[in-house]
């Protein structure tokens, strides 16, 4: 997104992050004044503050994402998740920014572990700001997507790794689906929310999906290696397919082509229309999962790893080293 932004002609990016290992890697490796980089914590509301300041729009990408670990800790991912963005909405609207786009996932829809709760729960922190400040001056919307492939903490560059150790690959339930989507997808989810956003929005992102059994047979085949796994079975909280949208949002669903708008429901507390006259209309149409999406065969996520910069670099033979002497 840093890169995208550069790109772009960014007068400043701001990157404001707890681990200043990771800005310092990323300060060598983009080599550009135009960053800056801010040591802090979305928990802390002075230290957001201070970093947004000045700023037109927020990116709002911090969390804690990993399945397993929210489980056993729940309240670090209710700080984080939940508290932590409140800050973040807080920060921006004290200081005019223009608009904000919460990162958010598929696991936010039906949650049934603590970090697709403690999401589904960012998401109502964005809307409940929109229900409750019409006058806003800052535009809170949302994007919502599945697996981001070669991301951190996905399970690609784990696989990767256990194909060039000569390991089995653990694969949890080869039956299970899940959504993907590359790192300049979701990008463009991004820039599509900050364009077109309205305040309260969420942002879908179109999705093929397919099996973590084909998905570890496609890398196994790419790396010509005999395809060996080691069934873990499900882990903590995990399901076996995702929802991005469910037949609710759908209903009242804006279709972009490659992306769905869910408009915020406006409506307010006055609840006696709808207690005493009801809502008559009704729609039977189905949840958007990774069940019943476009499903790809172990050939197609196979041309779709293909156009990865971070799986082209791991078959791409070195170049040769030639020698160049007098005689």
């Amino acid at each position: 997104m840093v890169a995208r932004l550069l790109d772009a002609g960014a007068a400043e990016v701001r990157v404001l992050s707890r681990d200043e290992a990771k800005q310092e890697a990323m300060r060598i490796r983009l080599r550009d004044d135009r960053v800056r980089f801010y040591v802090g914590d979305v928990r802390d509301l002075d230290t957001v503050t201070k970093a947004t300041r000045g700023v037109e729009y927020v990116f709002h990408a911090a969390a804690l994402k990993q399945v397993p670990s929210c489980e056993f800790f729940p309240l670090e991912a209710v700080r984080t998740n939940v508290l932590g963005s409140a800050n973040v909405v807080d920060a921006c609207e004290r200081n005019a920014v223009s608009a904000l786009v919460f990162l958010s996932t598929d696991k936010a829809v039906y949650p049934v572990n603590a970090m697709g709760m403690t999401k589904a729960l960012m998401e109502k922190v964005a809307q409940a700001h929109v229900r409750n400040n019409p006058g806003a001056r800052t535009r809170v919307c949302s994007v919502r997507y599945g697996n981001v492939m070669c991301s951190r903490g996905s399970v690609i560059p784990l696989f990767v790794d256990q194909i060039r150790s000569g390991v089995p690959l653990t694969v949890t339930e080869p039956t299970m689906t899940r959504f993907l989507m590359s790192l300049v997808d979701s990008v463009e989810l991004v820039e599509h929310a900050f364009e077109y956003g309205q305040p309260g929005d969420v942002f879908i992102r179109k999705a093929a999906a397919c099996t973590i059994g084909d998905l570890a047979t496609a890398l196994c085949n790419l790396f010509e290696v005999p395809a060996k796994f080691d069934v873990l079975g499900l882990r903590h909280g995990e399901k076996m397919y995702e929802t991005l949208a469910s037949h609710e949002e759908l209903a009242r669903a804006e279709d972009f082509g490659d992306f769905l708008r869910v408009p915020i429901d406006s409506r307010d507390l006055n609840y006696s229309l709808y207690v005493e006259e009801g809502d008559p209309t009704s729609d039977h149409r189905s949840d958007y999962t990774s069940d019943n999406t476009l499903r790809l065969t172990v050939p197609e996520v196979m041309s779709l790893l293909l156009g990865l910069p971070e799986i082209r670099a791991h078959l791409d033979p070195a170049p040769e080293l030639t020698v160049v002497g007098r005689r």
